[in-house]
């Protein structure tokens, strides 16, 4: 079982060039991407999507960056400054504007004059290296999505084991819910003054009135969806939905035992168990 919840940093260095790479994942109900990169990584964003593909599902955030020095955060083009300023020099005589050095500073502000690191696309050597760190920071989440699907396998056991247990219980009060509702119905027939009672017609009376508060079914039901919810925590590492579904089922047998209950006792174990339940439905959504 594997959480929707993990977290990885890489770190490597390329040239004079630091790469960050950070993948932060949430709970949702498909793969939701959100990928952050830096201008010179634009063109790889589909590989890169592609990649984080792995994760299945869930909110993926992946954010790329990148630190370069200063000596090579941006090259200045000389020779394009030089051809504009010759050109332009004569010009700017002829019109009575002489200052060489107010013409030199509006050229040197021009962006096309300084090019920056980071504006053309990444080379294939770096985007090799760069791949190969994705992918072990998406090794490194899915290592964290294990750990934390762990830590709520073992909590669902013990909710499971719970609700088992009050499962368990319900057989010992059904003797006397029996002899109870007995009782109950001698004592009506006795407010309302019935002179003659027919034994075996009211033996009848009272099978057919027992089959439909019988719980038989509800409880094999119920044991067969807890011993299901173990099975599939113990086989299937992406299961959230199918444990989903087999909660909902637990939850529809244990709320028709405790209609049909008519015991204070046994329906005190349906309402613990419902809450065993809910605890389990809350982190449900968490699970891939």
């Amino acid at each position: 079982m594997k959480s929707m919840t993990g977290y990885a940093k890489v770190q490597s260095a390329f040239g004079d060039k630091k790469l960050n790479i950070e993948i932060k994942t949430l709970n949702s109900k498909q793969l939701d991407l959100i990928v952050k990169l830096p201008a010179s990584y634009r063109s790889r964003e589909l590989d890169i999507r592609a990649l984080l593909g792995r994760l299945e599902r869930g909110k993926v955030e992946c954010v790329i960056s990148e630190e370069t020095s200063a000596a090579s955060a941006a090259a200045f083009n000389g020779d394009l400054l030089a051809a504009r300023f010759d050109a332009l020099q004569s010009l700017a005589a002829s019109l009575g504007a002489a200052d060489k050095q107010a013409l030199f500073n509006t050229l040197a502000a021009m962006s096309d004059i300084w090019t920056s690191a980071s504006d053309g696309d990444v080379s294939d050597d770096e985007w090799h290296q760069t791949e190969l760190d994705l992918q072990r920071a998406i090794d490194l989440t899915d290592q964290f999505r294990q750990h934390e699907g762990d830590v709520l396998e073992k909590d669902f056991h013990r909710h499971v084991d719970l609700i088992e247990q009050k499962l368990q219980q319900i057989p010992a009060f059904e003797a006397e819910r029996i002899a109870t509702a007995k009782e109950r119905i001698r004592r009506y027939m006795a407010d309302a003054d019935v002179k003659e009672v027919d034994e075996n017609r009211f033996e009848q009376e009272l099978i057919y009135y027992f089959e439909k508060l019988d719980i038989t079914e509800e409880k094999v039901r119920l044991q067969k969806h807890i011993d299901y919810f173990r099975q599939t925590m113990a086989d299937e590492p992406v299961c959230g939905k199918k444990l989903g579904f087999v909660a909902q089922e637990m939850g529809r047998e244990i709320n028709t035992t405790g209609s049909k209950a008519n015991h204070v006792a046994i329906q005190k174990l349906v309402v613990e168990m419902k809450d065993e339940l809910e605890k389990i439905k809350e982190q449900l959504g968490n699970v891939l």
